[in-house]
């Protein structure tokens, strides 16, 4: 008897899950529209639809007129989230900047935090109090919203510990070696989460474009470091929350230039934001590298180049070079439909998109297959806030709200 109640429990919770996930994707739906796209029966998207409003996790909506007018019968009733019953804060944090935002169940942008960061602002101040400072001012601008906080969810650069509390390196200076997550998880008593920014680039860019929700796609960001995501066919890949994201640490020249974690010859090296400007002014290789770049320099620099510059040109014809090459290595053993470039550095890519194609048609694949698309998305804050957010939102839905009794 035990096990047929767990059994039941197991496809209760399953069912609901499934509505949670259609209605996250595509927003509001008729109760037939549920039943189709989940597969299940109308009578059991009845039952599940009828708990979820008795347990206020969604509503009925106002009744929407159908696009057709010669359609007969009433307008159907859509169900959607209650914004009201949750609410999550997001961090994303990189060398330059920490933006926190609060968003409510439904997915709506509810206040949001930016504060600069440099090489000295964990140094001063750990990073769980800085985290805690900020979400608590968050708290007191929003209290309402505030109250029903779920989740912390932060986005970081860097190699994630095993229990997933910290980073072991991160070229975030003073970040790496700290168990934050933890320490903040008892200071407000919720689960805090770390995700790397590669796989939320990779995650943000199948909710941002509904055509690639299935599609294999690569996403590199190009700024103050060098990252990438990649689905295969829809799926996220790597190792958990470990792999598929060190593209940036790929080595594209033997005992080539320094790069910020230590070692010669990353592409980051080269095609960062630091890379870029070391080669824009014949500074040694083996210097050390920047520990951050201001965005006005680096836009400067595009602008150079794009008048004409024979130094700025060849700086990024250097970046366009490595990232080519580094695509056209990951292109052997996996083979994208589409390649996004996000960040800073997609504003460049017009500077760089020559040398990435040359160094890709050196590539078996590409010479059969052909290249692949490769497209430029100017804001890279956009794909990684994304990807965390349905991230975050994905897990209340199936660990909290499916699981209700």
């Amino acid at each position: 008897m035990a096990r047929n109640v767990s059994d039941s429990d197991s496809v209760r919770r399953q069912n609901r899950g499934l509505v949670l996930a259609a209605l996250r994707v595509q927003g509001p739906l008729s109760r037939t529209a549920l039943a189709a796209g989940t597969g299940l029966s109308h009578a059991s998207i009845t039952a599940i639809t009828h708990d979820l409003i008795n347990q206020q996790v969604i509503a009925e909506l106002e009744p929407q007129e159908k696009a057709d007018t010669r359609g007969r019968g009433r307008p159907a009733t859509l169900v959607g989230f209650n914004r009201q019953i949750g609410a999550a804060a997001l961090f994303e944090v990189d060398v330059n900047r920490a933006r926190l935002s609060l968003i409510d169940y439904g997915g709506i942008l509810v206040d949001r935090i930016e504060s600069p960061v440099t090489p000295t602002t964990f140094a001063n101040t750990p990073p769980a109090v800085f985290f805690a400072e900020r979400l608590r001012q968050l708290q007191a601008r929003n209290p309402i919203e505030a109250a029903s906080l779920r989740r912390v969810a932060i986005s970081v650069q860097g190699i994630l510990d095993r229990d997933g509390d910290g980073l072991k390196w991160s070229p975030i200076a003073h970040l790496a070696n700290r168990p934050f997550a933890h320490e903040l998880a008892a200071a407000f008593a919720v689960p805090v989460a770390l995700h790397k920014r590669g796989r939320l680039l990779a995650e943000g860019a199948r909710w941002l474009d509904p055509a690639l929700h299935d599609a294999s796609v690569a996403t590199v960001f190009v700024g103050s470091t060098v990252a990438m995501g990649m689905t295969f066919r829809g799926q996220i890949m790597g190792r958990g929350d470990e792999g598929a994201t060190e593209f940036g640490h790929m080595n594209h020249l033997p005992n080539g230039a320094l790069c910020r974690c230590g070692m010669r010859g990353c592409i980051e090296a080269y095609a960062s934001d630091y890379g870029v400007l070391r080669t824009a002014y014949s500074v040694p290789e083996t210097a050390t590298p920047a520990p951050a770049v201001p965005q006005q320099e680096y836009d400067g620099l595009i602008a150079r180049a794009e008048a004409g510059d024979r130094a700025a040109t060849h700086a990024f014809n250097i970046a366009g070079r490595a990232v080519g090459f580094g695509l056209s290595r990951m292109m052997a053993v996996f083979d994208p439909s589409h390649v996004f470039i996000v960040g800073p550095g997609a504003r460049a890519f017009g500077l760089m998109q020559a040398e990435i194609n040359a160094a890709l048609a050196s590539a078996l694949v590409c010479r059969v297959n052909g290249l692949p698309r490769i497209v430029a998305h100017h804001d890279e804050k956009e794909p990684i806030f994304k990807g965390l957010l349905m991230k975050t939102l994905n897990e209340i839905d199936q660990s909290d709200i499916a699981a209700l009794a």
